[in-house]
């Protein structure tokens, strides 16, 4: 299935420059490339926005079992609408993004965060190319839903 090409492009990219981080960055230690951005070698416990990154551990087992789960349900979806171009890149986006950051949990025990952007005083948290590519899936998953919405119309 050329879907599952995109999603392991995806991964493939997400691994690579986790493995640059870890092998360059001491764990907090970041190097500015503008006066917004910065590549800073951040761990994360929790999901997104670090939500329960201080529980006793047990969210490891939970966000992988997750994580399979919706990998699952994702490769099931690319294979019944395969054919739907938008919506099918976009499922591999959020599959690739999945998959990436669920190996982080198995290899490491958390997620290795490293892009970190800030302007004007506000900071958002470090995130990564899983998170990113998880973000664009999530975001074409509306324009689809908009778009055939709107040709319903």
């Amino acid at each position: 299935m050329a879907w599952l090409s995109v999603s392991a492009l995806i991964i493939l990219a997400d691994q690579f420059t986790k493995v640059l981080i870890v092998g360059f960055f001491q764990v907090g230690e970041a190097h500015p490339v503008t006066g917004f951005f910065r590549l800073i070698r951040v761990h994360n416990a929790g999901a997104a926005f670090s939500m329960l990154a201080d529980a006793s551990g047990w969210q490891r087992w939970f966000f992988i079992g997750f994580g399979v789960a919706a990998a699952l349900f994702v490769v099931w979806m690319l294979r019944t609408h395969g054919a739907q171009k938008l919506f099918a890149f976009a499922l591999a986006c959020v599959l690739g993004g999945a998959v990436g950051n669920v190996i982080d949990r198995i290899v490491y025990g958390h997620v290795i965060d490293f892009l970190d952007f800030h302007w004007a005083g506000v900071h958002f948290p470090a995130f990564n190319v899983a998170d990113s590519a998880i973000t664009v899936g999530a975001a074409l998953l509306l324009l689809d839903e908009f778009l055939r919405v709107r040709r319903q119309r």
